[in-house]
C-alpha cells in the first residue's frame, strides 16, 4: 500500500482579503480618517491649483477682509484697514483666524502662493479632523454604523471640500469648532467632574473669537446640557460657573481692546448693522447685494472713511430698521424667501449659471434629508434629537434677517451631514401582504 502524503492547503493573500483586512481595521480608525481626509483635500489644491488665487483688486479674493487684516497686522499697523486702502482700526471681523493669517504671512510672505499653499492647508487640516466629533457625536445619538458612515462621507465627498480648498476663512475652523462643541455637550449630560465643563467653556470662547454668528447655539447648547443633568440627577452650578469663568477669560482681552481702540464697548465685532442693511432695503430681493459693500461701493467706501467704522455702521443700521418699520410684511416676506434660499440654496449664485438649478437641488435636497432624519430621530426618541433641534432652529436665525449664503450653512453642515446618513440607513423597502 503507498505511502500517503498530507499536504497542508496554501491560503494565499489576495488583495481583496487585504483590504478586508484593512477596512475591519480602518473604518473606525481616527488616524485613517483623517489621513485620508486631510490628503485629499490637499492633493485637491496642489492638482487643481486653488491657491493660485486671482490679483484682481490687489488680491483681495485672497482673504477678503480677513486677509486685509492679515496683512496690516504682518505689517505691523495692527488689527485694521479691513479693506482697500488705509481706513484705521477695526472690529470688522473676529480676531483669530486673521491673526493666523497674519502668521502665515510673516513665515511665507504676504499674498503669495506659499501662503495659500499653507492656509488652505491648514483649513483642510481642520476639515479633516471635523471627521472625528463627527463619528463621536453619531456613534452616540445612532450607533456605530450611522458614525461610520458620517465619517467617511466626510472625509471622502468633494462638495466638503470645497469651502477648505478654495476659500481663505473661518469657515472650515468654526464647523470643527462647533461640531466639538455639539458632541462635547452630548457628553456632558453623563460625565461627572469639572473637566468638560472646563473645556466647553474654553472651546466657546474660542468660537465666538472665531465665528461671533455661533454664539446663536450657546444658549440652546448650556441649558440642554443642564436640563439632561438634571433629569439625571447631576448637579451643574459649579460646572456652568468654571464654563463662564473661561469663556468670558476668553473674550475679554479682546473687548478691552475694542474698548481702547473705539472708546465705547463693542462686542466681539462691530459690522452687524452693515450686514443688516445690505439684506433690508429698497431693493431687496432676499439675497447678498454685494454692489451695497463698501469694497464693491466707491459711495460707501466713502462714507465709511468720513464717519469712521462705527459711525458708518450706526448709519446702515438706522437706515436698516427705518427699512424694517416701514412695512414689517414687506419685512416677514423676505426673511421667509431667505429662510427658503438658506436650506434651498441663493439663487444665480453659481461660477457657471447653467448649473445653478442642479446645484440648488442637490443643496435643497440634503437639507430636506437632514430635516427628515432629525424628525425621524425626534420621533423614535433617538439620544440628543432635540440637541439636533435646537441647533438647526438657533444658529441659522440671524441669517434669515440677513441675507443667507451656502458658505453659512457650512458650520452646522457635520449634523445635517449625520441626519441624512441617519435617514437614509432606515430607509425600507415596502413588503407586499400575499
Amino acid at each position: 500500500m503507498p505511502d500517503t502524503v498530507t499536504t497542508t492547503p496554501v491560503t494565499a493573500t489576495t488583495p481583496t482579503h487585504g483590504y478586508h483586512h484593512w477596512w475591519s481595521k480602518a473604518r473606525t480608525s481616527y488616524f485613517w480618517m483623517v489621513f485620508l481626509a486631510f490628503a485629499l483635500r490637499v492633493g485637491w489644491i496642489i492638482v487643481a491649483h486653488t491657491y493660485k488665487f486671482k490679483t484682481l483688486e490687489d488680491n483681495f479674493s485672497f482673504g477678503w477682509e480677513m486677509g486685509r487684516i492679515g496683512r496690516s497686522l504682518a505689517q505691523g499697523q495692527g488689527f485694521s484697514n479691513p479693506f482697500n486702502g488705509s481706513t484705521g482700526p477695526t472690529a470688522w471681523e473676529p480676531p483669530l483666524y486673521p491673526f493666523l493669517i497674519a502668521g502665515v504671512f510673516k513665515i511665507f510672505g504676504i499674498y503669495t502662493h506659499a501662503s495659500a499653499l499653507v492656509l488652505l492647508s491648514i483649513n483642510s487640516f481642520f476639515s479633516a479632523l471635523t471627521c472625528v466629533p463627527i463619528f463621536l457625536t453619531a456613534r452616540r445619538c445612532f450607533g456605530e454604523k450611522i458614525a461610520i458612515w458620517s465619517a467617511w462621507l466626510w472625509a471622502v465627498l468633494p462638495p466638503v471640500m470645497y469651502w477648505c480648498t478654495r476659500w481663505v476663512w473661518e469657515t472650515s475652523l468654526a464647523a470643527l469648532l462647533l461640531a466639538l462643541i455639539f458632541w462635547l455637550t452630548l457628553d456632558l449630560e453623563e460625565t461627572d467632574g469639572l473637566k468638560l465643563w472646563f473645556e466647553f467653556g474654553a472651546l466657546w470662547g474660542i468660537a465666538a473669537l472665531t465665528n461671533t454668528s455661533l454664539l446663536a447655539f450657546l444658549p440652546a447648547s448650556g441649558l440642554w446640557a443642564c436640563h439632561r443633568r438634571w433629569k439625571r440627577g447631576k448637579p451643574s452650578l459649579a460646572g456652568v460657573m468654571l464654563a463662564s469663568l473661561l469663556f468670558v477669560a476668553c473674550i475679554t482681552p479682546w473687548l478691552l481692546r475694542n474698548y481702547r481702540t473705539f472708546g465705547r464697548v463693542v462686542f466681539l465685532r462691530s459690522n452687524f448693522g452693515a450686514e443688516l442693511r445690505i439684506g433690508n432695503g429698497p431693493g431687496a430681493d432676499g439675497t447678498w447685494r454685494e454692489y451695497l459693500h463698501p469694497t464693491q461701493n466707491v459711495y460707501e467706501m466713502r462714507r465709511y472713511r468720513q464717519l469712521g467704522e462705527l459711525a458708518y455702521v450706526a448709519e446702515r443700521k438706522r437706515e436698516a430698521l427705518a427699512f424694517i418699520r416701514e412695512d414689517y410684511l414687506r419685512f416677514a416676506g423676505l426673511s421667509a424667501k431667505r429662510f427658503i434660499y438658506y436650506w434651498g440654496g441663493v439663487p444665480r449664485l453659481s461660477e457657471i449659471p447653467a448649473l445653478a438649478p442642479l446645484k440648488n437641488s442637490v443643496f435643497l435636497a440634503s437639507s430636506v434629508l437632514a430635516f427628515w432624519g432629525l424628525a425621524l430621530g425626534l420621533r423614535t426618541r433617538k439620544p440628543g434629537a432635540w440637541l439636533f433641534f435646537w441647533l438647526l432652529l438657533c444658529y441659522p436665525a440671524v441669517y434669515y434677517a440677513v441675507f443667507p449664503h451656502p458658505r453659512y450653512r457650512h458650520p452646522i453642515e457635520p449634523e445635517l451631514g449625520i441626519l441624512m446618513v441617519y435617514v437614509i440607513s432606515e430607509a425600507r423597502p415596502k413588503t407586499t401582504r400575499t
